[in-house]
């Protein structure tokens, strides 16, 4: 299974690949009927020290009762803050505890950005352009695998239940 060749005419995020942090290829149909949060990480960013707590506690909270998937890219694009190669991010995710899936670390800006990544800023653009402005940017993405909305860096984890609640 490939990635659509034009990510703008693609109908849902099931239409792409992904790499897991093993190089793994994962088609993300398999998160099909669930509410999903994409975000990208970055263990050195400031943000990670709530961050990542708050997206276990979400994923604790919601993943078994609700079915809520939530789906990590590292990305060093942003002043370098996940030099890590795969091996020790999965060694820093570990530390923190984290049980929801993290996958191989991407660019999501550019033009070598992921598909996926150009699909999400498709179909959900920023208030001052599509392109992902800083490390935890998250995206909400609903059963039938459409990006329904884009929340940034700053916002808390904990404040995308209401969102959330929305789409169950």
């Amino acid at each position: 299974m490939t990635n659509p060749t034009d990510y703008k005419n693609a109908k849902s995020i099931y239409e792409f690949t992904v790499n897991d942090n093993r190089g793994n290829v994962v088609s993300l149909d398999k998160y099909e009927g669930h509410v999903c949060i994409f975000v990208n990480v970055a263990s050195q960013c400031g943000f990670a020290k709530n961050n990542y707590p708050e997206l276990n506690e979400l994923y604790e909270q919601y993943g078994e009762s609700k079915g809520l998937q939530i789906l990590a890219f590292p990305c060093n694009q942003f002043a370098g803050q996940e030099p890590g190669t795969n091996e020790e991010i999965c060694e820093f995710t570990r530390s923190k505890g984290v049980k929801f899936d993290v996958f191989e670390k991407i660019n999501v800006n550019g033009d070598d950005a992921h598909p996926l990544w150009k699909y999400l800023k498709h179909k959900q653009g920023g208030t001052l352009g599509d392109f992902i402005k800083w490390n935890f940017t998250k995206f909400i993405v609903d059963k039938d695998g459409q990006p329904v909305e884009r929340h940034g860096p700053s916002t808390s984890p904990k404040d995308l239940v209401k969102s959330l609640e929305k789409y169950w």
